[in-house]
C-alpha cells in the first residue's frame, strides 16, 4: 500500500479514539441538557475537579492545608497514607454525588421554572465558584495522576501492522484503554436513557417541568441522578485526559472541545454526542493531516469549530437534534 495512505489510516485511527473522548464529554452536557433544559458551561470544570479530587484522595493530600497552615500557623500537607486507586475512584464518585445533592438544594430548586437564560448563568456561576474551591482545596499545582493505567505505544499493533503493511502504527496504550472505558460508559448510558424508567422520566423533566410534576415525577430526584451521573462521566473523563496530559486548570478547557460535538451532534441526543464526537475526532485529525501542512498548520485547534459553524447555518439543531417549532 502507500505510505501515505497507512499514515491517514493511523490518523484515522487516533482520531477516532480521541473522537470517543469528545463524545464521552459531551454526553455530560446532554445529560443535565435533557433533563433541566439548561447548558451546563460548569461541565469541564466538574471534570477538573473530580480529577482534582481523585488525586488528592489517592496520595493521601490534606484538603485545604494551605489555608489551615495559614491560619494555625502549622505545616501539614499530607495524612501519611495513599489510597488504593479503586479506593480513591469511588471515594471520588461519592463526592460528586454529594456535590450533585448541593447543587439541587441550593441552586436548581429554587431555579425550577426560570428562563433558561438564568439557569445557564448559575452554572457559569457555579463553574468559577468549583475552579476556584478546587485551587482553595487541592492547591493549583499540576499534579500526576496514575491508576494503573497502560502507557507506551502498543508492542502488538505496531509488531502486527508492520509485518502486514510494512509500516507499524504508532497507537498509544492510554488512548486504547480510554477508548474501551469510554465506549463501555456511552453504551451503559444510551440503554439507560433511552430502556430505563428513570431515563423517560428525565426526558419528561426535559419537556415541562410542572407536567412531570403533575404525574409523580420528582424533579428533586431526577435532578439529583442526572447531575450525579453528569459528574461519574466527568470524573472519568477527568481520570482519561488528566492521565494523559496532567491535572491541571487547563483540563476544564475540555469542555470547548464538546461544543462543536453538540453542534453536530444536537444538544437533546445522545446517539449525537457519539457520532459528533467521531465526526470531530476524526475530521480534525485528518484535516491537519491532509491539509495542515499546505496552510501553516495547527488546524486542530480551529476545524472543530468551523465545521460546526457550517452546521449551524444550514442546520441549527444538528445532525440527530429535534427541531422546534414555534407557532404564533
Amino acid at each position: 500500500m502507500p505510505e501515505q495512505f497507512l499514515w491517514a489510516m493511523e490518523v484515522m485511527l487516533n482520531g477516532l479514539m480521541a473522537g470517543v473522548l469528545y463524545a464521552l464529554v459531551a454526553l455530560g452536557f446532554v445529560l443535565i441538557f435533557k433533563a433541566s433544559g439548561v447548558f451546563n458551561y460548569a461541565q469541564g470544570v466538574m471534570a477538573l475537579f473530580a480529577a482534582m479530587t481523585l488525586v488528592g484522595l489517592q496520595k493521601g493530600q490534606v484538603p485545604f492545608a494551605h489555608l489551615i497552615n495559614t491560619i494555625f500557623g502549622t505545616d501539614v500537607h499530607k495524612f501519611g497514607w495513599e489510597l488504593a486507586p479503586w479506593l480513591a475512584i469511588l471515594l471520588t464518585a461519592g463526592v460528586m454525588v454529594l456535590f450533585a445533592w448541593l447543587v439541587q438544594r441550593f441552586i436548581l430548586q429554587h431555579l425550577v421554572n426560570q428562563p433558561d437564560i438564568i439557569l445557564f448563568m448559575a452554572t457559569i456561576g457555579l463553574a468559577y465558584f468549583m475552579e476556584g474551591f478546587a485551587d482553595l482545596m487541592w492547591g493549583a499545582d499540576i499534579k500526576t495522576l496514575d491508576i494503573g493505567l497502560p502507557q507506551g505505544v502498543n508492542a502488538w499493533i505496531d509488531e502486527t501492522t508492520f509485518n502486514l503493511f510494512g509500516y507499524g502504527f504508532f497507537i498509544d496504550n492510554l488512548d486504547i484503554a480510554a477508548t474501551i472505558v469510554a465506549a463501555l460508559l456511552v453504551v451503559a448510558l444510551v440503554l439507560f436513557s433511552q430502556y430505563t424508567k428513570q431515563g423517560r422520566a428525565m426526558r419528561a423533566v426535559a419537556d415541562d417541568h410542572q407536567a412531570a410534576l403533575s404525574v409523580g415525577i420528582s424533579l428533586r430526584f431526577i435532578w439529583v441522578m442526572v447531575w450525579s451521573v453528569a459528574g461519574f462521566v466527568a470524573l472519568v473523563a477527568g481520570i482519561m485526559w488528566g492521565a494523559k496530559s496532567g491535572v491541571q486548570f487547563s483540563l476544564s478547557l475540555i469542555a470547548l472541545k464538546a461544543l462543536p460535538v453538540l453542534m453536530l451532534g444536537g444538544f437533546t441526543s445522545i446517539p449525537g454526542a457519539i457520532v459528533g464526537g467521531l465526526i470531530i475526532g476524526v475530521g480534525e485529525k485528518l484535516f491537519e493531516f491532509l491539509v495542515g501542512p499546505h496552510i501553516g498548520g495547527a488546524t486542530e485547534n480551529w476545524f472543530a469549530y468551523v465545521l460546526a459553524l457550517i452546521f449551524l447555518v444550514f442546520r441549527p439543531q444538528g445532525l440527530f437534534g429535534e427541531k422546534i417549532i414555534e407557532r404564533v
